[in-house]
């Protein structure tokens, strides 16, 4: 599976560590559906089932679909994971973060009600 194709790799790539170093990969797992379950509740993604991630295997598109234009999902679950994961040490950058995170809930929330009435 190639890394812009799986959800884990993806996320790996951005907190800047390897494809085969696996040792965080329960943590990180563990974040990316904290930050899934969140997406869902704000109407993003799938909403007939409750949707998580257990491996590389488990791709961007099995969560949201090349019409639904969410492409900011990628960069609001980075920041989440990032957020718990590795929080920036320097406070105006954590602040910034934050800001960002909020910024893309409303965004992505916007968006997924704009899809959901075809507009």
């Amino acid at each position: 599976i190639k890394i812009e194709d799986s959800i884990l790799l993806t996320i790996k790539k951005l907190l800047g560590i390897g494809e085969e170093y696996t040792n965080f990969d329960t943590d990180i797992i563990v974040h990316i559906n904290t930050a899934i379950m969140v997406l869902q509740q704000l109407g993003v993604g799938p909403q007939d089932k409750v949707f998580t991630i257990s491996s590389k295997d488990d791709k961007w598109s099995d969560f949201i679909n090349d019409k639904d234009d969410l492409e900011g999902i990628k960069t609001y679950i980075y920041l989440k994971v990032r957020m718990v994961f590795d929080p920036p040490q320097h406070g105006p950058t954590q602040e910034a973060f934050k800001e960002s995170i909020k910024e893309y809930e409303w965004r992505l929330n916007h968006q997924a009600e704009m899809n959901e009435k075809g507009v």
